[in-house]
Formats: C-alpha cells, structure tokens, sequence
C-alpha cells in the first residue's frame, strides 16, 4: 500500500460522497423514518450520517487512508446487502441514500452505484 496519485483522488472522491451523503441525511428530517422502511437497523440510523461525516473528512485530509477507505468499503457492502436483500424481496422503496435528494425507488441502478463506489474504496486502500 503505497501513496500514489490514484490513491489520494479515489479516496478524496469517496470522502466527498460520504460527506455529501452524510450532509443530506442529516439536512432531511424524514430520512430517519425512510431509513427504517429500507430495512437499516434502528441503532445504525441516528448514527450513521455522522459516521459518514467524520468518514468523508479523513478521506478527505488521508489520515489513514487505508484504515478509512476499509472502513468505508464495509459500510458499502453492508449498504449494498441491503440493497440486494431489497430488491430480492420485489421491495422498490425509496434509498434516500442522499436524503430527500434521492428519494426515487432502488433498482438496478443503485446496486450499480454502489459497486463504482467499492471501486474508489479499493483503489484508496490499496494505491
């Protein structure tokens, strides 16, 4: 694991996703209840736009960066399950993954999203 260009752009991308995320959540006061009907479980809720918050800043700064893009690549998989788990189950409702932004039904898409979103956080640990 090295310091490379590629490294500190993936990572920078990634924490400006994060932070963008976490900003939104935290702006939208109907995220937590949308949360809950996407299946997130009720202790993560009121923790995880801070968490994606102080997350996107490290990456950002890249203190740590291999320690914040792994942290960030499991709370992806852990979204992405969720999607998956969703979608399995003929369940459309609505990610709000950017709060009152995106507030359009998961498909495909969003599972895709998800993945280019790994990507950046594999780059950022490994480069």
């Amino acid at each position: 694991m090295g310091d490379t260009l590629a490294g500190r752009i993936a990572g920078m991308a990634l924490g400006v996703v994060l932070l963008v995320s976490g900003a939104a959540k935290r702006a939208d006061r109907g995220w937590p209840a949308t949360a809950a009907a996407f299946g997130a479980p009720a202790w993560t809720i009121p923790a995880l736009p801070w968490f994606e918050l102080v997350l996107g800043g490290v990456l950002i700064t890249g203190i740590a960066r291999p320690l914040a893009a792994a942290l960030a690549a499991a709370a992806l998989l852990a979204f992405t399950a969720l999607l998956v788990a969703n979608l399995a189950r003929g369940r459309r409702v609505p990610c709000a993954c950017f709060g009152a932004r995106s507030g359009r039904p998961i498909g495909a898409w969003s599972v895709v999203r998800n993945l280019g979103l790994l990507g950046l956080a594999a780059v950022a640990f490994v480069a």
